[in-house]
C-alpha cells in the first residue's frame, strides 16, 4: 500500500511538474536569426523544385507554415513564363516548443514549378518570426529571385537531381537585419522531453497497481525461483523476462516508424506525428480515446484481446528455454491489456507531440518501469512477503487512473479549439471541468461514490484521507483560477487567460470606436488603441504620456507579461488611469485600407497591419523583439529606456512612474 500512495500522489504532482520551465537566457535583439538560400532542381519534363533552406542560428527557432500564430509564408511575385504547382511543402518540424511544433535547426521549404517559356525568372519573399527562450524577434523577410530553365544563365543547367544553387537576395531594408551563417546543431544533439519520460515512467508503475497485473507479480516471480535450478539461473530467467516485456512495448513503435522512415525518408514520418499532434482530427479522436479509456477503468466496459491470441501465447509459454520465457512475457502482455492498454495509449499519444524519437523513448520508459518490479523481486525474493494482497484496493487504483484519464483527455481538445478559434472550451469553461473531475476523485476516495466493481469501504483508511486531501487541494488550487488567478505552475494544460470572459478585479473596457477596434483587444479590461497616431492624437488631447505595448498575437512572453505583471493591482491602476495605452500588434495579418499603407525609404509599400507595426518599431523605437514597452510624452518624445521582458513587479512600476515624474519636470 506504501506504493499506491505513493504513486497515485505523483500522478496528481506530475501534472504540475510537467510545465516547468528552463531557466530564460538572455535575449541579443541585434542576433541575426536564419541564412536563407534558394534552388531550383528539374523533376522531369517542364516540372521543376525550388527549394527554400533556411539555417536558423544556434538557440533560435521559427514555426511552420500552417502555424496559427507565426507562419512562416511565402509570397511569391506575379508569375511570368511559370505556374505553380501545388502547394508549399515543408518537412516536419524538428521540435515541439510550447505546444507549437518548431524548427530549430533548419527549415526547408519546396514548391514545385511548371515552366510555360524556355526559362522563367521566379522572385518571391519570406516572411518568418525566429524567437528564443524570452523573447520573440520581430517579423524578418527575405527576398529571392531565382532563374529556372534549360537555358538558364544565372544558374548552372539543371542536372536531374541535382540542386542549383543561388546567393540568397538582399534583405529588405525595412527589416535592417543582417543574415549571417550558422552551424546546425545535430539532431542528436536535441534533448528529449525530460517531463514526458517521467511521466511515462509514472504511469508504467502505476500500470502494475492495476488488478490485471499486481497479482500476476508474485505468481511470476515465485514460478522463475522454483522452476530454476540455481538461484542465478531463476535470477537470469526473470532478467530475460523482464527485458523481453521491454522489447513487446517497443518493438512494435519502433517498426512503425522506421517503416515510415524507410519508405518515405525522415520527413514522412515525422510529418505523420507531427500531424497528429497539431491537426484538428486526430486531436478530436485523441479525446474520444482518452474518454472511452476512462469508461473502461471506471467499469463501464472491458477492452480486451481476443482470447483466441491470448490462448496460444499461453501454450507456447509451456515450452522450456528463452522461447518459453518470451511466450510468457507476451502472455502477461496480452493479458494485461485491458488495464495497461489505455495507459499505453496515453503514453504513445502524448509522445506523438514530442520529437521524431520521442514515441520510442518514452515507451521504453514507460516499459522498463512496467518490467522492473518482476526483475527486482526475483532477486530479492523475501520482498514478496512484504507486498500486500489483491482486493478491492486494486479497482480503486484503476478509478483513480480513469479520473486522471479525463482530466487529461480534454488537453487534446483543447489544442483543436484553440488552433481552430471554436471558441467552444475556454479557459472558464475548462477549469470547471477540472474542478469537477477532481472534487469527484476526492469524494470517491473518501467513499462517497462507488462503482460497479467496487468492494463496501467499511471505514476511510488513513491512506485514502490523505489522498483526497492532496485531490481536495488541489481542487482548492483550481478554484482562484475561474475569477482570473493566473495558474502559472499549469499553463502549459490550461487555455490562455484572454480567452477568459471574467477577470475578478478587473474593470470593463471602455467601449469606444477605435481603428481596429473591432478585431484586437487589450488584456485585463483595460481600454486602449491599435494605432499609434490614433493614440499620439489622444494622448495631446489628454495631456496624458503614452504607454506603448510592442506585442505579438503569437508572443507567449507577452501573455506572461500581462499575466504575471499586469495583473498587478499597481500596475492595473497606473496604467488604466495615468497612461494612454497603445498595443502595436507587429504580427498581425490584417489587411490594411489602402489610405493606411506605409511606403519606406525605399519604395516598398506595407499593406499589412503587422509588417507596419513592425517597420514602425524597428525605425522609430530601434525595437526587434516582443514584449517591448516604450513611454512617449504628448509630444512624441521617449520619457524612459525602452523595457523589454522582466517579470520584476517593482521594476515594471518604477519604470511607469519614472515615466510620469519625466512629464511632471516638463
Amino acid at each position: 500500500m506504501k506504493r499506491f500512495t505513493a504513486i497515485i500522489s505523483a500522478l496528481i504532482v506530475s501534472l504540475v511538474a510537467t510545465t516547468a520551465g528552463a531557466q530564460v537566457p538572455a535575449f541579443d535583439e541585434n542576433a541575426t536569426t536564419v541564412e536563407w538560400s534558394a534552388s531550383a532542381e528539374r523533376l522531369e519534363g517542364d516540372l521543376y523544385r525550388l527549394t527554400l533552406t533556411g539555417d536558423i542560428t544556434e538557440g533560435w527557432h521559427t514555426y511552420r507554415t500552417d502555424n496559427p500564430y507565426s507562419p512562416t509564408e511565402v509570397t511569391f511575385a506575379d508569375a511570368v513564363g511559370y505556374t505553380l504547382d501545388g502547394a508549399i511543402a515543408e518537412p516536419a518540424a524538428t521540435r515541439d516548443y510550447d505546444g507549437d511544433p518548431v524548427y530549430f535547426d533548419k527549415i526547408v521549404l519546396t514548391q514545385n514549378l511548371r515552366l510555360t517559356a524556355a526559362q522563367a525568372t521566379v522572385k518571391g519573399e519570406v516572411m518568418w518570426i525566429a524567437c528564443v527562450e524570452g523573447a520573440c524577434h520581430s517579423p524578418e523577410y527575405w527576398e529571392f529571385e531565382v532563374v529556372v530553365g534549360d537555358a538558364s544563365a544565372a544558374v548552372a543547367p539543371a542536372v536531374e537531381g541535382d540542386a542549383q544553387s543561388v546567393e540568397p537576395a538582399e534583405d529588405m531594408a525595412a527589416t535592417g537585419e543582417s543574415i549571417a551563417a550558422a552551424e546546425p546543431e545535430s539532431p542528436a544533439e536535441k534533448p528529449f522531453s525530460w517531463a514526458l519520460i517521467i511521466e511515462a515512467v509514472i504511469w508504467g508503475f502505476a500500470a502494475l497497481l492495476t488488478p490485471c497485473v499486481f497479482p500476476m507479480v508474485p505468481m511470476t516471480v515465485s514460478f522463475f525461483m522454483k522452476g530454476s535450478s540455481s538461484v542465478a539461473a531463476g535470477r537470469f530467467k526473470a532478467l530475460m523476462y523482464g527485458l523481453f516485456i521491454v522489447l513487446l512495448y517497443v518493438v512494435p513503435i519502433a517498426v512503425i516508424i522506421l517503416i515510415t522512415r524507410f519508405a518515405g525518408g525522415d520527413a514522412v514520418t515525422a510529418d505523420i506525428f507531427n500531424w497528429l499532434a497539431t491537426h484538428w482530427l486526430p486531436n478530436i479522436i485523441f479525446f474520444v480515446v482518452f474518454m472511452i479509456f476512462a469508461a473502461s477503468f471506471f467499469g463501464a466496459f472491458e477492452i480486451t484481446l481476443p482470447s483466441k491470441l491470448v490462448n496460444k501465447s499461453d501454450q507456447g509459454a509451456d515450452k522450456g528455454g528463452l522461447l518459453g520465457i518470451f511466450f510468457m512475457a507476451l502472455t502477461l502482455v496480452l493479458v494485461s491489456f485491458s488495464c495497461t492498454g489505455p495507459i499505453v495509449g496515453t503514453v504513445l499519444i502524448k509522445s506523438t507531440s514530442g520529437e521524431f524519437w520521442s514515441p520510442i523513448v518514452t515507451m521504453g520508459a514507460f516499459a522498463v518501469a512496467f518490467a522492473l518490479p518482476f526483475t527486482l523481486l526475483a532477486w530479492f525474493p523475501s520482498v514478496l512477503k512484504n507486498l500486500p494482497k489483491s482486493g478491492g484496493w486494486l479497482n480503486s487504483v484503476k478509478v483513480v487512473l480513469g479520473f486522471i484519464e479525463v482530466a487529461l483527455g480534454f488537453k487534446f481538445l483543447s489544442v483543436a479549439d484553440q488552433t481552430y478559434h471554436w471558441n467552444l472550451l475556454d479557459r472558464e469553461v475548462y477549469l470547471a471541468i477540472w474542478i469537477v473531475v477532481f472534487s469527484l476523485l476526492g469524494l470517491y476516495l473518501l467513499g462517497k461514490i462507488r462503482f460497479a466493481h467496487d468492494d463496501k469501504m467499511e471505514y476511510l483508511t488513513v491512506k485514502r484521507l490523505a489522498l483526497s486531501i492532496v485531490a481536495f487541494s488541489f481542487v482548492v488550487y483550481l478554484i482562484p483560477g475561474m475569477f482570473g488567478a493566473p495558474l502559472k505552475a499549469l499553463s502549459g494544460y490550461m487555455p490562455p487567460l484572454q480567452t477568459q470572459d471574467f477577470v475578478l478585479g478587473s474593470e470593463k473596457a471602455e467601449v469606444k470606436s477605435v481603428k481596429y477596434g473591432d478585431d484586437l483587444h487589450l488584456p485585463l479590461g483595460l481600454s486602449g488603441y491599435f494605432d499609434l497616431p490614433e493614440a499620439l492624437t489622444e494622448a495631446k488631447r489628454t495631456g496624458k504620456p503614452l504607454f506603448v505595448d510592442i506585442t505579438g498575437h503569437g508572443c507567449v512572453n507577452c501573455r506572461e507579461m500581462e499575466q504575471r505583471v499586469w495583473s498587478d493591482p499597481r500596475v492595473l491602476d497606473i496604467l488604466r488611469n495615468d497612461y494612454i495605452v497603445v498595443a502595436l500588434y507587429v504580427d498581425d495579418k490584417m489587411d490594411l485600407a489602402e489610405a493606411d499603407y506605409l511606403t519606406t525609404p525605399d519604395g516598398k509599400t506595407l499593406k499589412q497591419l503587422g509588417r507596419k507595426n513592425s517597420y514602425i518599431v524597428q525605425s522609430r523605437f530601434g525595437v526587434n523583439a516582443q514584449p517591448a514597452y516604450v513611454l512617449l510624452s504628448p509630444e512624441d518624445e521617449e520619457l524612459m529606456p525602452v523595457r523589454g521582458y522582466d517579470l520584476d513587479v517593482d521594476g515594471f512600476v518604477t519604470f511607469l512612474e519614472g515615466g510620469l515624474a519625466k512629464m511632471r519636470e516638463r
